[in-house]
C-alpha cells in the first residue's frame, strides 16, 4: 500500500524540523508532503498537498489549531487531525472532541510516543481503505442495489439511453427475460385516486396500493408471456415479449381482465394504456411513448379500462416526428458539440425521412420542426440572424430546402455550425466578462476582512467550485493569492504615499491583525512594512 501523506503545522520552525528529522516516516507508512507555520498558511496549502493526516500545534498566531481544525472539518471531514498542546486544559480537550480530532497529545511528546500514535492512525486508515475495497462488502452492497439498478436500467431503456450492443449482459444480470421475441409491446398503468378506494385495510396503508396493483399485474402476466414490470415516472410500466406462445390481441384482452380483477379484488380502479408494438427492442422507447399517449386519452375514453393506442389514433404507414430526445440531442450538439457531431446528427435526422412513407406535408412539418429548433436557440441566445446567414439569399435558400428533403441537410448544417461557433465565442466572452467583474469586485471590496469566494460568487451568481477553476485558468493564480496580491500592492502604495501607522494600513487593506499583515507582507516583499517604508523596498526590487 502506498505511503499516507502528512502535513505539519507549527509556528516554531525548529519544532517542525525536529519532528521531521527524528521520525522514520517511511517505516511508519507515511511521507511528509510539506509544512506550514500557522493555520492561515496551512489552509492555503491543504488543497495543493491533499494530506491524509494533519499534525498541528494548538497555540499559533493568526489562526490557532482548533480554528484550523474547524475549517478543515468543513471541507475535508474525513481527514485525520492530531493536535499537540502544551496545556492540560479540559476546555481545549472538550473542543477538540467536538471537532472529532483523531488524537489530542500533550507536549512534550517523544518520537516513541508519536510512533505509537502514528501506527494506530495508519491501522485506522488501512482499515477504512480495506473496508471500502472489501469485495464481499462491495458484492453485498451491489446485490442490495440490484433492484434499484434494474429499475434505472429499464427506465433508461424506454427513454432510449441504453447502448443496445452491450445491453444483453444487463438483461441477464438483472434477470430480465424478454430478448429474442417476434415483437414487443409496452403498457403503462395508472392507479386511480386513493380517495376513491373503499377497502378498509388498504385505505389505512395507501402507500401500499401501487405495490398491490403491481403484484396483481405480475401474477396475471407471468403465466401468459415473458415480461418485465417496473415503475417509471408515468406509472407502473410493462414491457411484454410477443412470441409463438402468445398474441398481441390475447395480451390486450388479458389487460382488460386485469382492470376488472383490480376492481374486484383490490377495489382499486386502474387504467392501462397500451402502445404500438415494435419489431426491434431498441425501438421500445417509441412503443412506450405511444403507451403514455394512449393513457392520456383516459379523460376522453374514461378511466378503469384498457386503452389501446390503435383504437384512439389513426394508424399510418409510419411516423415522422422530431421527438424530445432528438431535439435535446440536436440542441446539445449545437450548444456544446463539434462541427462533426452537428453534421452527424442532422444527417441522421434527415435519413429518417427516407424510412417512412407519409404525406409530403409531414415531411415539411418535420423539417420545419428541425429549423424551428435552430430559430428558438437563436432567439434564446440572442444570436444575430445576419451573422448566422451569409446573406438574405442563404436564409431564403435554407427555407427553400424545406421543400426539398434531399437538399435539407446540406442547407441547414452550415447554419447550425455557425450558431455553434457564435455560442462558443459568447461563452468565452461571458466567462472573461465574469472574471473581469470578479477582479473589479475584489479591487472595490479588498478592504473588507470578510471578503470570501462565497461572497464573490453570490455577486456573480456562480458556484464556488466553477469560479475557482475558471478564475485560476484566466488569471494563473488562485482567488486567495490574487486577493492577497491586491491587498499587499495597495498596502505598499499606502506605505509610500501616507504617514498612516502600520495597524491602520493593515485595516485599510482588509487585515484585522497587524501581526498577520506584517507576516504576509514580509513573506511577499522580504522586509517588514516598517523597513519597506524606510527604503527597504529597494532591496527587493
Amino acid at each position: 500500500m502506498s505511503l499516507y501523506r502528512i502535513m505539519l503545522v507549527d509556528d516554531e520552525e525548529e519544532v517542525r524540523k525536529a519532528i521531521i528529522r527524528n521520525m522514520d516516516w517511511e517505516k511508519l507508512g507515511f511521507t511528509v508532503v510539506g509544512d506550514a507555520e500557522n493555520g492561515e498558511d496551512a489552509l492555503e496549502k491543504l488543497e495543493q498537498w491533499e494530506p491524509d493526516v494533519v499534525i498541528t500545534d494548538i497555540r499559533m498566531p493568526y489562526m490557532d489549531g482548533l480554528t484550523l481544525t474547524a475549517r478543515i472539518r468543513e471541507k475535508y471531514p474525513s481527514m485525520k487531525i492530531l493536535i499537540f498542546s502544551g496545556y492540560d486544559d479540559f476546555e481545549y480537550a472538550k473542543q477538540a472532541i467536538k471537532l472529532n480530532v483523531t488524537e489530542y497529545i500533550l507536549k512534550p511528546v517523544n518520537s516513541e510516543e508519536l510512533s505509537v500514535i502514528l501506527k494506530r492512525i495508519r491501522v485506522s486508515l488501512d482499515e477504512e481503505i480495506e473496508q471500502r475495497r472489501n469485495i464481499d462488502s462491495l458484492r453485498s452492497s451491489y446485490l442490495g442495489s440490484l433492484p434499484i439498478l434494474r429499475e434505472l436500467f429499464l427506465n433508461n431503456l424506454v427513454h432510449g439511453t441504453v447502448d443496445m450492443e452491450t445491453a444483453a449482459v444487463r438483461f441477464e444480470e438483472y434477470g430480465i427475460s424478454i430478448l429474442d421475441a417476434r415483437k414487443w409491446l409496452a403498457a403503462v398503468i395508472h392507479v386511480g385516486q386513493v380517495e376513491q378506494i373503499e377497502t378498509k385495510e388498504l385505505s389505512m396503508h395507501q402507500e401500499l396500493i401501487p405495490i398491490s396493483v403491481r403484484g396483481l399485474v405480475e401474477d396475471c402476466l407471468q403465466t401468459y408471456c415473458r415480461c418485465t414490470i417496473f415503475t417509471s415516472p408515468e406509472g407502473i410500466t410493462v414491457i411484454a415479449a410477443i412470441d409463438e406462445n402468445n398474441t398481441q390481441t390475447g395480451l390486450i384482452n388479458l389487460f382488460h381482465d386485469i382492470c376488472k380483477e383490480s376492481r374486484r379484488v383490490l377495489e382499486v380502479g386502474i387504467t392501462i394504456g397500451v402502445g404500438h408494438s415494435c419489431d426491434r427492442l431498441q425501438d421500445i422507447g417509441e412503443a412506450y411513448r405511444s403507451a403514455v399517449d394512449a393513457l392520456g386519452y383516459r379523460a376522453i375514453v374514461g378511466e378503469g379500462k384498457t386503452i389501446y393506442i390503435n383504437d384512439v389514433e389513426p394508424v399510418s404507414r409510419g411516423k415522422l416526428r422530431l421527438d424530445a430526445k432528438d431535439e435535446e440531442e440536436l440542441t446539445a450538439a449545437i450548444k456544446f458539440g463539434s462541427a462533426q457531431t452537428i453534421d452527424g446528427i442532422l444527417r441522421r435526422l434527415s435519413v429518417c425521412m427516407e424510412d417512412v412513407k407519409v404525406h409530403a406535408r409531414q415531411y415539411q412539418l418535420y423539417m420545419l420542426s428541425i429549423a424551428n429548433c435552430l430559430f428558438r436557440l437563436m432567439q434564446q441566445y440572442d444570436l444575430d440572424m445576419n451573422e448566422m446567414f451569409d446573406s438574405k439569399e442563404q436564409y431564403e435558400d435554407m427555407l427553400a430546402g424545406i421543400c426539398k428533403r434531399e437538399e435539407f441537410a446540406d442547407r441547414i448544417i452550415p447554419v447550425a455550425c455557425r450558431m455553434n461557433e457564435a455560442m462558443n465565442r459568447e461563452r468565452d466572452n461571458t466567462t472573461r466578462r465574469a472574471m473581469d467583474q470578479a477582479k473589479e469586485y475584489i479591487r472595490e471590496h479588498y478592504a473588507k476582512p470578510e471578503l470570501s469566494v462565497e461572497m464573490l460568487c453570490r455577486y456573480l451568481h456562480m458556484s464556488p467550485a466553477y469560479f475557482s477553476t475558471v478564475f485560476k485558468k484566466e488569471t494563473g493564480q488562485s482567488y486567495v493569492n490574487y486577493l492577497t496580491e491586491v491587498r499587499l500592492k495597495k498596502a505598499a502604495e499606502l506605505l509610500n504615499e501616507t504617514d498612516d501607522k502600520t495597524y491602520m494600513i493593515a485595516q485599510k487593506v482588509g487585515y484585522q491583525e497587524q501581526n498577520y499583515f506584517s507576516y504576509v507582507f514580509k513573506k511577499k516583499y522580504g522586509v517588514s512594512p516598517t523597513k519597506y517604508r524606510g527604503g527597504g523596498q529597494e532591496s527587493v526590487k
